[in-house]
């Protein structure tokens, strides 16, 4: 049965190890300090949240998520991440994980819950099941020219 709750400082290590492995897995590349500031903000601000994942006391997955107004809505909660420990992945851990961030959220006042993933992600099997996929939506990020 996975347990499902908030980070705590005591997991701190392999909450790190699970952050690096999901960067690594999406070629994405971050400073230490990165890894440290998303901690902190993690354990020490009330609109952003960390969950771990549990199997039989190990923990095996991740989850990050905030909490914003909306202008339409009552307001809206934005899984940033999601990432499951390859080894025991198809085992239930991120339905468990997206349900208990989907009732935290309603919880909390804010029952829009949305995230993004790639379009070829192994992960969309299990959204497209859960989630209503936007065919036709198209992302568009904003980023200053850097000199």
């Amino acid at each position: 049965m996975v347990e499902i709750n908030f980070l705590t400082a005591s997991d701190r290590a392999r909450w790190e190890s699970l952050a690096r492995g999901k960067d690594a897995y999406f070629e994405v590349e971050r400073g230490d300090d990165d890894y440290e500031r998303a901690w902190r903000r993690l354990l020490g601000d009330e609109r952003t949240r960390g969950v771990a994942a549990r199997l039989d006391g190990r923990m095996v997955g991740i989850a990050h998520y905030l909490f914003h107004a909306s202008v339409w809505y009552a307001g809206r909660c934005y899984l940033a991440d999601l990432f499951v420990d390859a080894e025991v992945r198809r085992r239930g851990v991120a339905t468990a994980v997206l349900e208990w961030v989907a009732r935290d959220a309603e919880e909390q006042g804010f029952p829009g819950l949305y995230w993004n993933t790639l379009e070829d992600a192994p992960a969309r099997a299990l959204y497209d099941k859960v989630g209503r996929f936007h065919d036709g939506l198209v992302l568009y990020t904003y980023r200053r020219n850097r000199a």
